[in-house]
């Protein structure tokens, strides 16, 4: 009976525009995060990298993101005006995963910058990882 009154009372919020303000907020864009799965690659032309995007809050992958924004440069180098082209590659198997082909032309820092959207979320979802690329 609880249950169904919860139900009913999330349904009756919903309708009025009040169901975040009943303590029942959808998470925050602070609460996502974009890991590397590998920050060390070996430089060269076409290399991939991987990266997860996930809700710090459960732990979850979150597999829909819109990543609308990326650059790769060499910024933590003292070389920010050093970018090279990166582009998301097609549809991970993994949940969460997104993969970029890029060129490391060169040894040493890079700083992969990225912004998604989530559905369902306003704001944009930042990251700033540092990849190290050796021989």
């Amino acid at each position: 009976m609880t249950t169904l009154r919860s139900r009913a009372l999330a349904a009756a919020l919903i309708g009025l525009g009040l169901f975040a303000t009943a303590g029942f907020a959808r998470a925050d864009v602070k609460d996502y995060e974009f890991k590397l799965l590998d920050p060390v690659i070996t430089a060269g032309k076409d290399k991939i990298v991987a990266v997860k995007l996930v809700n710090k809050t459960t732990g979850q992958p979150v597999s829909d993101a819109v990543i609308f924004a990326t650059r790769l440069d060499m910024a933590p180098e003292g070389m920010a005006e050093m970018a090279t082209k990166i582009a998301l590659q097609p549809g991970s198997t993994e949940p969460g995963v997104y993969k970029f082909k890029a060129t490391f032309g060169m040894e040493g820092k890079w700083l992969l910058s990225l912004g998604a959207k989530l559905q369902g979320e306003t704001g944009t979802v930042e990251g700033k990882l540092v990849i190290s690329a050796n021989k």
